[in-house]
Parts: structure tokens; sequence; C-alpha cells
């Protein structure tokens, strides 16, 4: 079934449109939400939560895209319950490397960062995302947004993880960059 007409059963209140999703995108979210919290149950959780989300979301929301607006509900929940997770003393540090990875580029200090600038800082994110060429993209989302490992993604382009590190960190080192030609101190 087409996204178009899984929003329209969103919008007609049926539940069809939850086993549709379900159909249509429940590997892509599992593969997101596994990939953060490395546990079967928690990410058959976090995909259940998932349909729930859209459910209470749709209306009044009508996203342009289904797989970007579940794949942006489902990594939410995940590292929500990576959290708490860690919290609890579970869990790896898988999330916590790709993230400080990207520390020397973007400061997330909470009192500091106004919700304004977050979106601010999201718009040149994605700026720059736009200038790079569409394999280095990938690879800079595949590690950050979906918290691949970099094992992972050289197998998928067929590289060396080693090429891949020497990729992220020269993405890196061009966001911190443009950041700084963008007004932001990093």
């Amino acid at each position: 079934m087409e996204d178009a007409q899984i929003l329209d059963l969103y919008w007609k209140r049926d539940e069809r449109a939850i086993a549709e999703s379900e159909a249509k995108y429940s590997t892509y979210c599992y593969t997101i939400a596994n990939n953060i919290l490395q546990n079967h149950e928690d990410t058959k959780e976090c995909i259940n939560d998932t349909w729930v989300k859209a459910w209470d979301t749709i209306p009044p929301q009508r996203p342009k895209s289904l797989k970007p607006f579940f794949a942006k509900i489902i990594r939410n929940l995940a590292l929500n319950r990576y959290q708490m997770q860690k919290a609890k003393k579970r869990g790896g540090d898988m999330v916590i490397v790709a993230i400080e990875e990207l520390d020397e580029c973007v400061s997330s200090r909470e009192d500091v960062e106004s919700e304004y600038s977050a979106k601010l800082l999201q718009k040149n994110v994605n700026q720059f995302l736009h200038t790079l060429p569409k394999r280095d993209c990938d690879i800079f989302l595949r590690r950050y947004f979906f918290l691949e490992s970099t094992a992972e993604i050289a197998k998928c382009y067929g590289m060396r993880e080693s090429n891949v590190l020497v990729i992220l960190s020269r993405l890196r080192n061009k966001l911190k960059k443009f950041l700084r030609k963008e007004g932001y101190f990093v």
C-alpha cells in the first residue's frame, strides 16, 4: 500500500493504518531501534509504541513521507529507552560513542541552548548535509542519525572500516568548519 493511502487511513481513524504501517515499515523501524538498543524485546516494544505515537499524531499532523516520520519517532523512542536503561546500569555504550564523536562539532549543553537555537542548528546541519556527495551524506546519516556501527557501514559500502572512520573524521571536520562560518563556536 502506498504512503498516501496509509495516511488516508490514519485521517479516517481506520485501524488498518497501523496494520499497513507495520507491514510496510516494521523491518525498517526494527533496524533503527535495534542499532540503538541491541535488544530484541525492547526494540519490539519501541516498534509497537511507534504505531501508537503515529496514531496519536496523525491527525493533526500530516507528514509528507511516512518513512522519515516513522524513523524520527522510533529513533526518539529508542533513545529515550536507552537513556532509561543506562540510568539502570544496563546496556552497552555504542550510542554514547557515536554521540561523543559529534561532541567536538556540536555542543549540547541544555542550559545554553534554547529551542530556537536548536532548530537553527538543525537547519544549518541539514544545509551542510545537502552540500555533501550522496555517499558521504548517507554515511554521515547512517552513523549519527541511525547510529549504525562503522563496521555495518563499511560492509554496506564494500569498504574497509578504517576508510569509513577516515570519511567520518573528515566529515566532522567539514561540519565544524561549516558551523564556524555560520557563527557557531565549536
